[in-house]
């Protein structure tokens, strides 16, 4: 009888039908809820809209674009980096077959990421490659493949926690190596590393602690440095840099991170970071290094188990492409234009919206105001952004329902809440949601 109600017959015109049934048993079990608590006034018009309400809120949470109003240029709730337009096209065109594991030259069966790790070899000078899905599966795939049951000596002041509780010892310890400290948590020093090295010393472990920073008085050892001792004792030196950077920032007034580049020249056998951080392309773990090495790699059997599919490889090579014209770099690479996009032009378009919105009249209080955005995504913690953000408030709601609000809206605008006011940064908001992002405000307003 439910099924036959006119309001659920035209949701089973706009949802699977599987979908329907599913929300229509959870308002049954929810109406007997309530018949046990003693309420009797239920009518098939209550539970008609209550399947509907289940619909409606399975709708929202499914995976959709949303705008990052938030000045988090590596939100890892929102996906981290933002792909390039180039990358997201070419997805766009897998919806056939294509050459993944084909030779189109022989028609044998050809080199998985083959592109992909040539255009790493060529960009970052390294004999060789290898993606997996992450930066810990990286990590993990070198010590078990290169280093288990041996010694794999790191500095306390790098053995690092990253989200969702991933620990550094705790994946050492997974790959079969054993895990060697060295040094105090603020000080390590060349000494300490050659103390410990033995005839059962595999590597040398450095890692670049992307998510935090020890100032003052601290002291730890380069990789150059650390290469000096490969002159004396046979043993690898790994370096972990975590977020990536392919570029040198500097060079576009941002503080320098470590780069493949630079430690490979400095004498790195293996360096391995993520692909959706400063990278800018999408989720992935890269390794660079020498060609006996990650051909050893190739062998174990993780790299299967860890290995990326064509969506990841497509999108990761058409990112590596943006690197071959540093000339159009910026404007091209999403990741790169937000982090280098100044304050005044910030402004400038905070302060554009602002009058948008002001010329309707919009029962909002909007000012524009100094702040400060952040890199994210655990890279650069010590160096904010300066930004410009609207602050709202309003006066019939609390700044937690005006966000709430503004979740739910079409498209979802995700926004940060400090002194009791919402934020929006327009660094993350691309310029082509501007208008989504002045008219959802509009429309907040009119309800």
């Amino acid at each position: 009888m439910l099924l036959e109600h006119a309001q659920v017959q035209s949701l089973m015109q706009a949802w699977p039908r599987s979908l329907v049934l599913e929300a229509a048993r959870a308002a049954q079990r929810w109406a007997r809820t309530l018949v046990e608590r003693g309420d009797s006034a239920l009518g098939l018009d209550l539970l008609a809209e209550r399947i509907q309400a289940y619909l409606l809120l399975a709708d929202h949470e499914r995976l959709r674009p949303v705008i990052n109003a938030t000045g988090i240029v590596l939100h890892t709730g929102l996906g981290r980096a933002v792909l390039p337009g180039t990358a997201a096209h070419a997805l766009s065109c897998l919806d056939r077959c294509c050459n993944l594991q084909i030779d189109l030259d022989t028609g044998q069966r050809g080199k998985r990421n083959f592109m992909t790790e040539r255009l790493l070899c060529r960009l970052t000078g390294a004999e060789a490659a290898l993606v997996v899905n992450n930066n810990a599966a990286a990590t993990l795939l070198i010590l078990s493949s290169l280093c288990k049951g041996m010694d794999v000596v790191i500095s306390r002041g790098q053995l690092i926690e990253i989200g969702g509780s991933y620990r550094l010892p705790d994946c050492i310890q997974q790959s079969g190596a054993l895990m060697v400290e060295v040094g105090t948590t603020n000080k390590t020093h060349l000494r300490d590393y050659e103390r410990v090295i033995s005839e059962n010393t595999a590597a040398l472990l450095r890692v670049n602690p992307s998510n935090y920073r020890i100032v003052g008085f601290s002291h730890q050892v380069s990789t150059r440095e650390l290469a000096t001792l490969k002159e004396k004792y046979p043993v690898l030196i790994i370096d972990d840099l975590g977020c990536g950077a392919m570029v040198d920032l500097s060079q576009y007034g941002l503080p320098k991170e470590p780069t493949a580049m630079d430690s490979l020249a400095e004498g790195a056998d293996l360096v391995c970071f993520s692909g959706d951080k400063l990278l800018g392309g999408p989720q992935a773990g890269i390794i660079v290094g020498r060609s006996d090495l990650i051909g050893r790699m190739r062998k174990h059997p993780l790299t299967r188990m860890l290995r990326v599919g064509k969506l990841t490889d497509m999108a990761l090579e058409q990112t590596l492409r943006l690197f071959l014209e540093p000339e159009r770099l910026v404007e091209r690479h999403p990741t790169l234009k937000m982090l280098t996009l100044s304050a005044k032009e910030v402004k400038r378009r905070a302060s554009r919206l602002k009058r948008r919105l002001d010329k309707e009249n919009v029962a909002l209080e909007i000012r524009v105001l100094y702040e400060q955005s952040a890199v994210g995504g655990g890279a650069m913690p010590d160096s904010p952004l300066p930004t410009f953000v609207l602050a709202i408030h309003s006066r019939t709601s609390s700044p937690d329902e005006l966000a709430r609000r503004l979740r739910y809206a079409d498209p979802p605008v995700i926004t940060r809440i400090k002194d009791n006011e919402v934020f929006l940064d327009l660094r993350t908001v691309l310029e082509d949601e501007e208008d989504a992002l002045g008219q959802v405000l509009l429309e907040l307003c009119s309800e």
